[in-house]
């Protein structure tokens, strides 16, 4: 079993309210870092570990996401456009990307657990084992590792644990005595849900089409309560871009060239 052949579910269907500057007129997995959307990013970071099977399961304002890629090759390359029959001949490509994309519409409403199972009734195609993700997170997580670590257990499912930092500083103290002080440091002893799951196939009876079932609610706290999934924890980077905030942190980190997730060979 390798990367290629799992299927990597990616939520991209919320309407992103807290990032309504930008989400008005597109879903929040295409606002972009950079030139390009997250979406592309959190792709990119998959394939950097063999991954190239992507399922996108979309809701609000789909169809710019399936624009998008819809016409990736031809805004990727040097192309020559014959509007007589509507042939396009490709001369240079600008990209050596060899996904699969699937652009699975689940519904505009649709919660999350219910994205995921309508979109692997139709596009899981046999495999065993999927990924699972959101389209608004990004992490320098070495992905074929927490593959190889769920394939050695025999639980249905695998969460990557992250220690978030805080959002404020922390100031150590003795008596009235600052012995310290941090800027941001991780919270101690404090794992959360980082959003790159993986499961194996017997995990899907516990999700329902119907638009209400929410993965992080009942789906995986019986998981957890069952004793069906393990923790691939993660000590590196990671952020989720919920507010504007989170934007232009990203943005920076992108722009100065001090993005964690950005591969070496691929700029």
């Amino acid at each position: 079993m390798t990367p290629a052949d799992i299927p990597v579910f990616i939520l991209c269907g919320g309407l992103g309210t807290r990032l309504r500057e930008w989400t008005e007129f597109r879903p929040k997995p295409m606002v972009p870092i950079g030139e390009r959307p997250i979406l592309w990013h959190i792709m990119n970071h998959y394939n950097r570990f063999g991954f190239r099977r992507f399922v996108l399961c979309m809701g609000y304002k789909s169809e710019v996401i399936r624009e998008y890629f819809l016409n990736y090759y031809a805004m990727n390359a040097d192309v020559t456009v014959d509007l007589g029959t509507n042939g396009l001949r490709v001369h240079r490509r600008e990209h050596t990307l060899d996904w699969e994309v699937t652009l699975a519409y689940t519904g505009e409403k649709t919660m999350t657990g219910a994205r995921i199972a309508r979109a692997a009734a139709l596009y899981l195609n046999g495999a065993e084992h999927f990924a699972v993700t959101y389209g608004d997170g990004v992490t320098d997580a070495d992905l074929a590792a927490e593959l190889r670590y769920h394939l050695a257990h025999d639980r249905l499912g695998t969460v990557l644990g992250i220690n978030p930092p805080s959002r404020f500083g922390e100031l150590r103290m003795k008596g009235e005595e600052l012995e310290s002080f941090e800027e941001k440091p991780g919270l101690h002893g404090v794992w959360i849900n980082g959003g790159f799951f993986l499961f194996r196939r017997g995990f899907l009876p516990r999700l329902s089409p119907g638009e209400d079932c929410v993965l992080e609610q009942e789906a995986l706290s019986g998981l957890a309560r069952d004793g069906q999934l393990k923790v691939f924890t993660h000590g590196g980077f990671w952020a989720c871009m919920d507010t504007l905030r989170d934007h232009e942190h990203l943005n920076d980190l992108w722009n100065t060239g001090r993005a964690p997730w950005r591969r070496p060979d691929i700029a």
